[in-house]
């Protein structure tokens, strides 16, 4: 199942709607990749391109070594020849078919022999822990069961790569947990190339072996989960990756290893920076006191908010506010004085005009 999806310089347009700005990708065989952003950057489109369920305006996309598309060429595979399994928001099963039937209404159509099918049906159902539903219809199932029924249909097709738009935005968030948990696992045992579409930042960040961050049909950053948590390639993707989001200050370059945000300097290396800046902070990277320390900027407790594992903890130094997060549950009390150190190893600069990360 080992397939590589390149896709050259793809471009859609929906009108006078950029949908795909002239995007290039390629996805190593056995990895998963999300396709990440807001509604409208693009990615169920690039997703739907790469299903050929939509005709990109220019580009190329290959399957393994098959052209599937080519505007120049004027190639256009359909879906059943680019041997792919879609599984979708809606689950899409038929409401008339019993389970087994659901999952073998592709096999049927291939005339492939019955008791293949009926080992595919027992075999993708197992992976999915939904052994012994085969005579239940979707209408007798919850949503999360017929999610699984959705995947063991494509898990019995055996395709070379899974095409996955937001599969779990109709579950409830107890749901989507426990799915995101078996998605992974799915993706482990089968090994096939993964193209999954979603908003959902945990959802990337906790299943992907890469993500694609997009933006308005261009792909910001295309890099693991911790390169782009910890090194956003720019203010859009820091702004848009991270819960309690990151702090992204305005400063002036102030020397060699110094930045001055008005309120206070902070030492980073500005790798001969000059002018304006935006210094991005993790909310869990920044050191909290509630006693003076060494090189610490007295801040106020503005606002104090436990959730059980952890603390968020929104602190001000007049106009100026950051926000912090701890594990567990803080003492530290609204109106007090704080100190909050920093550490410049766990800071990002930021070109403030071009908005991309400023490094060696």
């Amino acid at each position: 199942m080992s397939t590589t999806i390149t896709i050259k310089n793809l471009s859609k347009h929906f009108g006078k709607v950029v949908a795909l700005d002239n995007v290039s990708l390629v996805i190593e065989p056995e990895t998963f990749v999300t396709l990440l952003g807001p509604s409208g950057c693009g990615k169920t489109t690039l997703l739907r391109c790469v299903a050929g369920l939509e005709d990109p305006d220019g580009g190329e996309i290959y399957i393994g070594n098959k052209l599937v598309f080519s505007y120049d060429k004027g190639i256009s595979l359909p879906p059943g020849q680019r041997e792919l399994g879609l599984v979708f928001q809606n689950y899409a099963l038929w409401p008339h078919m019993k389970v087994d039937k659901n999952i073998t209404f592709a096999l049927e159509i291939q005339k492939m022999p019955k008791a293949e099918m009926d080992k595919r049906v027992k075999d993708s159902l197992k992976e999915v822990q939904m052994e012994g539903y085969e005579d239940r219809y979707p209408r007798e199932m919850s949503g999360g069961q017929q999610q699984r029924i959705a995947l063991a249909r494509m898990l019995a097709y055996r395709p070379k790569v899974f095409l996955m738009d937001e599969p779990l935005s109709n579950l409830d968030a107890r749901l989507r947990m426990d799915m995101r948990a078996e998605l992974k696992r799915l993706h482990h045992i089968s090994g096939a190339t993964t193209i999954y579409v979603t908003h959902d930042q945990v959802e990337a960040l906790t299943m992907s072996t890469n993500i694609a961050v997009m933006k308005e049909g261009v792909v910001q950053q295309f890099d693991t989960p911790d390169k782009i948590y910890h090194f956003p390639a720019n203010l859009f993707a820091a702004d848009f990756i991270g819960n309690p989001k990151v702090n992204l200050l305005d400063g002036v370059v102030s020397g060699k290893n110094s930045v001055d945000l008005g309120k206070f300097k902070i030492t980073i290396d500005t790798f001969n920076a000059a002018g304006s800046v935006v210094v991005g902070l993790r909310p869990e990277d920044i050191a909290i006191s509630s006693q003076p320390v060494p090189g610490a900027v007295e801040f106020s407790a503005y606002s104090v908010l436990p959730s059980g594992a952890d603390t968020t903890i929104i602190a001000r130094l007049g106009d100026l506010e950051l926000t912090i997060k701890v594990m567990g549950i803080s003492k530290i009390k609204m109106d007090e004085k704080i100190w909050l150190s920093f550490n410049p190893h766990t800071l990002n600069l930021y070109d403030k005009e071009s908005g991309n990360l400023i490094m060696l």
